[in-house]
């Protein structure tokens, strides 16, 4: 079970975890030890209300399909079951993100003070590139 909040769990069946030699250096051992996770993630067959699917197809990330699947690739540790936690976290982690409500922004004006200091530094800048001029006869 992947639980993701109070009331949002994953069954263990919708996660597909297969094992994978991992890339990059790593000496000798690396070309016989599979201890790399590709994680796959079907978002719309999943169990997650359709709030969560939504608004998770709704992202632009790289890690998500276009027919929704996840796919997390896990590398960053020695061992197999240290890459399988690192991406379920991070399966985790992308579910919290695209749940999260944004505060929407509210636009601001400048004070008239920044704008008097923003106004006398442009003056000031100008009158100092003026004298870097040739000096006249």
């Amino acid at each position: 079970m992947l639980r993701i909040s109070n009331t949002v769990e994953l069954a263990e069946h919708e996660i597909e975890i297969t094992q994978i030699r991992a890339q990059g250096a790593g000496g000798q051992n690396v070309n016989k030890v599979a201890s790399a996770v590709h994680l796959r993630f079907d978002i719309p067959a999943s169990s997650l209300p359709p709030f969560y699917k939504e608004r998770l197809m709704a992202l632009s990330d790289q890690r998500i399909s276009k027919e929704g699947v996840v796919i997390i690739k896990a590398q960053n540790h020695r061992t197999l079951e240290l890459n399988k936690e690192d991406a379920l976290t991070r399966l985790r982690e992308l579910i919290r993100h695209a749940i999260k409500q944004q505060k929407a922004r509210k636009p601001t004006r400048p004070t008239k003070g920044s704008q008097r200091r923003r106004v006398d530094k442009k003056v000031k800048k100008g009158k100092t590139k003026a004298l870097r001029g040739k000096v006249k006869p």
